[in-house]
């Protein structure tokens, strides 16, 4: 089962439990998806969207409802904050488990190996074949940090 199947039917458990938070977040996801394909379309690239860019968006869905909730407590909004935080709830349940910080360092010390890479320059080596398995599993801005410690 692809992960936008997963999607599509948690969207109709979603509406035969009429939890319309949950409801309102899985259609936002399917907006950013059937954005994505729009954009493929116009670029005469292929239609569907495959579940690594499926990973890609709820990725980047999840750091800016982050980023909103941290500005809404800032500004005092709680009950704002609260809806971002439970949007993220929702997202994480279609993400794979997140990688903590010892694994994300195994990670990084075998991409190292399999790269072959020796210095900074290799960098971009490293991190792309960190992205094509881990894709959804680690936050890449902090991983980069790791990648940087290691190859200097």
């Amino acid at each position: 089962m692809t992960l936008r199947d997963k999607l599509n039917t948690g969207l109709k458990e979603a509406m035969r439990a009429k939890d319309g938070n949950r409801l309102s977040t899985l259609r936002l996801i399917n907006a950013a998806i059937k954005d994505r394909e729009i954009a493929a379309r116009g670029s005469g690239d292929e239609v569907s969207v495959s579940d690594s860019d499926v990973l890609g968006i709820l990725g980047k869905m999840v750091k800016q409802r982050q980023e909103s909730a941290r500005a809404y407590e800032e500004g005092g909004r709680l009950e704002l904050a609260e809806k971002e935080l439970s949007e993220i709830a929702v997202i994480e349940d279609f993400l794979p488990k997140q990688l903590n910080e010892t694994e994300s360092a195994a990670a990084v010390e075998k991409a190292i190996a399999e790269t072959g890479a020796q210095s900074i320059r290799d960098m971009g080596k490293v991190m792309g074949a960190l992205k094509s398995k881990y894709t959804g599993q680690m936050d890449f801005s902090k991983v980069g940090g790791l990648v940087k410690a290691q190859l200097a």
